[in-house]
């Protein structure tokens, strides 16, 4: 459910993470980079999905990737989200929605009958050069580490 498409340049952006760091775009030029956004730290698809990442983090890291997770959540619960899973990778905290914006993965969703405006859960694969090589629009939670490894 984004904008974006395949070929499509990386937009520019950037955010703080857990620690208060600031990332850009601009620190992963010349690496391939996973970015998922996720709706919210501590549910359970979310939490499915980053512990997959987690467990698959040493064969994503072997194949070159960099991992960066970004939701809404603020930097206090990225930490906490972190050090109760362990993982080992940076979690954005856009909490002013500047990079969900601009990766156009805000809009419309539908739960239970109810329809409201939250983060679609996306992953974006992009390659050394920013240029998106691969969209998981629904990504399988438990699986997704897999998923991304399978891409290749």
């Amino acid at each position: 459910m984004t904008g974006l498409k395949v070929g499509d340049r990386m937009p520019d952006f950037q955010g703080q993470d857990q620690n208060g760091k600031e990332l850009s775009n601009r620190d992963f030029t010349g690496k391939k980079l996973v970015i998922y956004f996720y709706p919210k730290d501590n549910t359970p698809a979310c939490t499915n999905q980053a512990c997959s990442l987690r467990d698959s983090y040493g064969e994503l890291k072997k194949a070159g990737y960099t991992i960066l997770g970004v939701s809404m959540d603020t930097e206090k619960a990225h930490t906490k989200f972190i050090e109760k899973f362990s993982l080992p990778f940076p979690l954005i905290a856009d909490t002013e929605r500047k990079m969900i914006d601009a990766f156009k993965v805000w809009g419309l969703k539908k739960f239970m009958g109810r329809e409201y405006d939250g983060i679609h859960r996306t992953t974006f694969v992009v390659n050394e050069k920013g240029i998106i090589t691969h969209i998981i629009d629904k990504p399988k939670t438990k699986i997704h580490g897999e998923e991304i490894l399978n891409l290749e």
